[in-house]
């Protein structure tokens, strides 16, 4: 194994025989090289911004104006207002070289025109949620103006083949809504939380609000909303995350698993090469813009702003409040393997590294036999700990020296590879091995995942991957979507031999630089005293991962129910048996239909679902009775996403509203009790299928089981779900151990009893109405 070593490339010296000058050839040829690439890049992202900015017209079609312009007036027509000839005489030149001149400058105004004027008036359709909420699917149909607004995006919108941001500029503004609006859904939401005498005095602290500082406080964020381009992302990505002093391990990161019913690769060097290797392929789809953009219904545009950070970016830590670091560009990223950290370079003459070359460099590290630095081992536990206590140890002892280039080494890397010494298990018969899997991803040791990069690769000693994630810099949708690519590349483009080896031969494989520390007692101490705080925070989790194959969306689609209100529903029912009591319940939406969008929350326990959940406990309730309590439960579920999808969601309007009343030092108990209620039950879907690469019918097992995260309230589940396909259904359900309230396992079981009966619900409602209709 090569350790560090400095390599000069220029110098010169004067003795008393005259100077002398000495190169490295080799090393000043990688500097060329690196920075040729570099120049391409920056040439490229200009390029693609005049693409993206002039979107849905390409540029051809200004060269096509130009012509016609041209010709035309030197036909002898006149365009329009007879401009090339009011401007002809204001250019220099002979007659004919500003009759030239005047005519393409013409045209460009006109196309300019033309192009933007499409722009905003698609932005101006963009505004049209109205489809959202019409039914889809066989028998349904849609309004006439519904059918108009489809046809005129279609017609706006697809003239060429659009880029990754081609529809940033036409998206719309996220919408403010009015406080009387929201004031009345979250008095709706609480509702069934709430006693009588709770709700009045709710009611009437809320009514105060609204007539009273609510008016001040909605004109500021009136006037923040016309400023801003969203105005809550900022705000929601600084006091949510940034701001947070708790840990990020277990509290904030999340975690996503591999596709569990495949296993290209038992060898971890090889399978690490491939799954490093299509994140390459990925960042560079990024980075050329050439990543298609995802469109709902193959039609509107989600915004694609997120994506820009996937990559090259480190939450750097603050005594008061955090910040994101993005680089426009990293040749490298950093490795670790047994308590040692090593940079490794991934491209070669402007190309990335093959997944053979990256084999040969994962192989060398996984035989250094060599021992890690003094608090080398342990050393992301300062990231995994409090954050002020990371922030002031960073300033004291790696600001400086051979520690600060280590750490400026790991936080400009690309991402972070994790080769763990243990295999990731997944057995049927052995649910226990899956939970363990889990248990890994989301917060290993405590010391073995950089937990300030935007995500960490993991790979097992048995070649099964996985991932950490942090969540400032994007939700969990844009990861699932690199995701999503990594799996999918992998089935599809990605072969192995018949020993499981990576294919292909070598031809630049650069030896891996192990980092170098000096580390001071004082250092040593701050990180074993983060390790100990990450160590009982890792120890109190209890995480289950509950994989349901008694049926999934196709059995939930005939009985033409949203998957996710059915799923939601479930967690309603298991919650109730679990605790013997509803509880505030968070469930994520995205608002990406908006420019800068990132999430709004649905509040699933709703009146409708308490009345339906009531019901399946009362034996004296009907099939008929509690299927109609279902169906409405389910309809307003789906309303409520809607909304939150549309802007039109409750927490986060009362968040800034919250924000803007700190702003003005003005006290507001009804924002104070909102803002402070415990979220118990918090939810997420991990979504798919937001690639267009994969056919699920084709490879039916490349789907991930999905991903989790800690638990949001001490005394609380947090779980995440994703539908794996037709038949599959993942939880992955957290808590802590030290809450007598919570049990990651005993809820495991509710959901599943849940899940049953309400299958035996409706199968029983089929047969009833069956019944009828042949008495009938």
């Amino acid at each position: 194994m090569a350790e560090a070593h400095s390599a000069v490339a220029f110098s010169f010296s004067i003795t008393h025989e005259g100077w002398d000058v000495n190169f490295d050839r080799e090393v000043l040829h990688l500097v060329w090289q690196s920075g040729i690439r570099s120049w391409k890049k920056r040439f490229f992202r200009f390029k693609n911004n005049i693409k993206t900015g002039v979107y849905p017209a390409s540029l051809h079609s200004l060269w096509l104006t130009a012509a016609l312009v041209t010709a035309i007036h030197f036909v002898g027509y006149k365009v329009p207002f007879d401009l090339v000839g009011k401007v002809a005489p204001y250019l220099p030149g002979s007659s004919i070289t500003a009759h030239l001149a005047g005519s393409f400058l013409v045209a460009v105004l006109l196309w300019l025109f033309v192009i933007y004027s499409i722009r905003y008036t698609l932005k101006l359709l963009l505004m049209y949620k109205g489809w959202m909420y019409e039914a889809r699917g066989k028998g349904s149909s849609i309004s006439s103006v519904t059918k108009f607004w489809l046809a005129a995006v279609k017609l706006l919108s697809g003239w060429s083949t659009p880029m990754l941001y081609s529809f940033q500029g036409s998206l719309p503004r996220l919408p403010l809504p009015s406080v009387e609006d929201t004031i009345q859904r979250y008095l709706r939401s609480v509702r069934p939380l709430l006693d009588d005498e709770n709700y009045a005095r709710m009611e009437r602290h809320a009514n105060e609000f609204k007539d009273g500082i609510g008016v001040k406080l909605q004109r500021y964020l009136l006037l923040k909303s016309w400023w801003s381009t969203n105005y809550v992302s900022d705000w929601w990505e600084e006091y949510v995350y940034l701001r947070g002093r708790s840990p990020l391990m277990v509290n904030s990161n999340f975690y996503g698993i591999d596709a569990l019913l495949m296993h290209p690769s038992k060898i971890q060097a090889s399978r690490a090469a491939t799954i490093i290797h299509s994140c390459l392929q990925y960042r560079r789809l990024i980075e050329r813009q050439e990543l298609e953009p995802i469109l709902v219904q193959g039609l509107v545009p989600l915004c694609s702003w997120q994506y820009e950070r996937i990559f090259n970016t480190t939450r750097i830590p603050g005594i008061e409040t955090d910040k994101l670091v993005h680089v426009q560009d990293s040749k490298h990223i950093v490795v670790y393997h047994k308590g040692r950290y090593y940079k490794v370079l991934i491209y070669y003459k402007n190309r990335i590294l093959q997944p053979c070359e990256i084999e040969r460099q994962m192989q060398e590290i996984l035989d250094d036999t060599s021992t890690p630095c003094a608090g080398e081992e342990k050393l992301a536990a300062l990231t995994a700990g409090e954050r002020t206590t990371w922030a002031r140890t960073r300033a004291d002892h790696f600001s400086k020296g051979v520690n600060r280039f280590s750490l400026d080494t790991i936080e400009k890397a690309a991402f972070v590879v994790t080769l763990d010494s243990i295999p990731y298990e997944f057995d049927p018969a052995h649910p226990e091995k899956l939970d363990n899997y889990g248990r890994i991803l989301l917060h290993g040791k405590g010391h073995d995942r950089w937990f300030d990069k935007s995500f960490t690769l993991c790979i097992g000693s048995n070649g099964r991957i996985g991932f950490n994630a942090e969540h400032s810099w994007a939700d969990a949708a844009v990861m699932s979507h690199l995701w999503e690519f990594v799996i999918s590349e992998e089935t599809v483009n990605i072969e192995y031999g018949e020993d499981g080896r990576t294919i292909g031969t070598p031809e630049f494989c650069p030896a891996p630089v192990r980092l170098q520390w000096d580390m001071s007692p004082k250092c040593l101490e701050a990180i074993e005293n983060s390790y100990l705080v990450a160590e009982k925070l890792l120890n109190d989790v209890e995480l289950r991962i509950y994989m349901h194959n008694a049926y999934g969306k196709g059995f939930m689609k005939l009985c033409r129910v949203s998957p996710d209100a059915y799923i939601q529903m479930a967690l309603q029912l298991a919650y109730y048996r679990d605790a013997g009591k509803f509880s505030l319940t968070y469930e994520a939406s995205m608002t990406r239909l908006f420019r800068e969008g990132r999430t709004e929350t649905v509040r699933p326990c709703t009146i409708e679902s308490a009345a339906w959940v009531k019901s399946m406990e009362d034996k004296s309730a009907t099939v008929e009775q509690r299927y109609k309590l279902l169906a409405a439960a389910t309809a307003r579920h789906q309303l409520g996403y809607q909304d939150a999808m549309c802007g039109k969601g409750i927490d986060r309007h009362l968040f800034c509203l919250y924000v803007v009343s700190k702003y003005l030092e003005v006290d507001s108990p009804f924002l104070k009790e909102v803002l402070s209620e415990p979220w118990r039950l918090s939810t997420s879907q991990t979504p798919h299928g937001q690639t267009s690469r994969l056919d699920l019918k084709k490879y039916p097992n490349c789907i991930s089981a999905g991903g989790g995260f800690g638990p949001v309230a001490d005394d609380g589940y947090g779980v995440s779900y994703i539908i794996a396909g037709e038949d599959f259904l993942f939880f992955h359900i957290s808590s802590k151990i030290s809450s007598p309230e919570t049990n990651s396992a005993r809820f495991a079981v509710a959901i599943e009893t849940a899940l049953s009966d309400m299958k035996n619900l409706f199968t029983e409602y089929k047969k009833l109405q069956q019944h009828k209709n042949g008495s009938a």
